[in-house]
């Protein structure tokens, strides 16, 4: 099992604005990774992130890694583990008390949108296993004929009509979508959202640009494609969008495979374009910063993390700062 924290700790930096309130609106928790790659994410290395680098994360919200499933029961209900095993965290957290509390203080699982109406069964065990905390569901549709990890998508995923058709459940149960795809897919999520402007879709990741395979060497025609197509998904009110997630190998923006880990400095310089970029087009209402640890601890420690998020946004109001940080995450996920 892959651990780099000897390396992450070769660097550790003091909180920056120390008491400014954040909601870490991704992270995942398990203690087997679903791949070897990732480092193990236990609820007591969660909790010490959440408590003990001097940010004031007051809340989280968990994101279903397809990992954690019922062992019994239909099978079809079997994913609803993962909202299980998100909620038995939150309550932890309230157990333990103090700074420990409001983790996974949303949740988000998965279920097969692709099975269409009959989705509306998961949904519901969704519901019932966290009556307070569940806030909606992601389904992986990240998919690139040169992407190494296309997990569950597949071209044309989000427009074919068996989708839509389980797509078509979630707002009538009061639930959002999170999206997780790459730059090349992001006008397949416009028509979506066009086509469901009542359900609530919080983009992943500012959609992952990707710099491998034909876009190796390329990264000013990457910026440009990925910003206007960004641009055109802004003009779907319906649309937030999460701010992280660069700090893996195929963005070209991580500082993976280097004798020591980033300085939040470096961190600000190498990733603000797309950062600024992204608040630039949604504007700070619609924006709100991710950890998307474990996956991120690859490149980066938790405290440096949102160190280099408040580097780049140190010019910005303090209102400003409070929405990217914490309230439009509120918002969006009902916390």
């Amino acid at each position: 099992m892959f651990d780099n924290r000897d390396w992450l700790a070769r660097h550790v930096e003091e909180a920056i604005d120390p008491d400014l309130p954040i909601i870490d609106a991704h992270h995942h928790c398990y203690a087997v990774p679903p791949k070897p790659i990732f480092p193990s994410y236990p609820v007591d290395a969660l909790l010490a992130d959440k408590t003990g680098t001097g940010h004031n994360i007051v809340a989280t919200v968990y994101v279903d890694s397809q990992i954690t499933f019922r062992s019994d029961g239909p099978e079809h209900l079997r994913t609803v583990g993962g909202t299980d095993h998100a909620e038995a965290i939150a309550q932890e957290g309230i157990r333990r008390g103090g700074r420990n509390a409001g983790v996974c203080a949303a949740i988000v699982g998965h279920a097969p949108l692709a099975t269409g109406a009959r989705v509306r069964e998961v949904l519901e065990a969704h519901k019932l296993a966290s009556p307070d905390h569940f806030r909606g569901i992601r389904v992986r549709t990240a998919y690139d004929p040169d992407a190494p990890f296309n997990e569950d998508g597949y071209p044309g995923m989000l427009g074919e009509a068996r989708f839509r058709e389980g797509f078509a459940e979630l707002a009538p149960l009061g639930l959002s979508f999170d999206a997780w795809l790459l730059h090349p897919q992001i006008g397949e999520l416009v028509d979506l959202a066009r086509a469901f402007p009542e359900t609530g879709i919080i983009l992943n990741h500012i959609a992952s640009p990707i710099q491998i395979g034909r876009f190796v060497g390329k990264p000013a025609e990457v910026f440009a494609d990925w910003a206007a197509a960004m641009a055109d998904l802004a003009t779907c009110p319906n649309v937030f969008v999460k701010i992280g997630a660069l700090n893996m190998t195929f963005t070209g923006l991580s500082f993976i495979g280097r004798d020591r880990p980033p300085t939040s400095e470096e961190l600000a310089e190498k990733q603000r374009d797309y950062v600024l970029r992204t608040i630039d087009i949604f504007g700070p209402d619609r924006a709100m910063f991710e950890s998307n640890f474990p996956v991120d601890m690859l490149g980066v420690s938790y405290g440096v993390l949102w160190n280099g998020f408040k580097r780049m946004v140190k010019d910005f109001s303090e209102s400003e700062k409070v929405a990217l940080f914490h309230d439009t995450a509120a918002r969006a996920y009902r916390i």
